[in-house]
């Protein structure tokens, strides 16, 4: 995907609208100095261009029950295209699998899961890793604490080189 072409006023939209969501479009008009149906035009302009992916609403896990963090380090038997897919297709079906990346390294995909409880995770275990004849290994990083949990993507950041560039 080719990059969107975002000006300065887009970075901060992004910005406040990562920050909250819910807000007016009257309040980040006042924000960024635009009338509100420019500020709606920019907004629907990126949604379209997927910039904007949708909006979501961050729930504590804790609160509902799910105790424990996880973050798994899994190998795959072998890494063709097809069984990468196909295993990349479980995860996404996995409620209980938070976030997954494909990456380079030690091992071919790093998941961050949520269960209540070990027995939940063993469960989990089994179905992911020891009923799939496509994973070699895996090792899990129980986490004791979370300092920063966020998905903010900081737009006004990214724009800083691009500004560099042209000058």
């Amino acid at each position: 995907m080719k990059p969107y072409s975002l000006d300065n006023t887009d970075r901060r939209l992004l910005d406040l609208m990562q920050k909250d969501a819910r807000q007016s479009l009257d309040a980040l008009a006042d924000r960024v100095c635009l009338s509100t149906p420019a500020v709606q035009r920019r907004i629907k302009r990126m949604r379209d261009a997927g910039v904007i992916l949708g909006d979501v609403v961050v729930v504590n896990p804790v609160a509902i029950g799910l105790m424990m963090t996880f973050i798994v380090n899994v190998q795959l038997e072998r890494e063709r295209s097809g069984q990468v897919d196909e295993f990349q297709n479980t995860l996404a079906r996995e409620p209980l699998v938070q976030q997954y990346y494909y990456v380079t390294g030690e091992g071919d995909f790093m998941i961050i899961a949520l269960a209540k409880n070990m027995d939940e995770f063993e469960a989990l275990t089994r179905r992911l890793f020891f009923d799939n004849p496509n994973v070699r290994g895996f090792k899990t990083s129980v986490v004791m604490g979370k300092s920063l949990r966020s998905l903010t993507v900081p737009a006004v950041h990214a724009g800083i080189s691009d500004e560099q560039d042209s000058v």
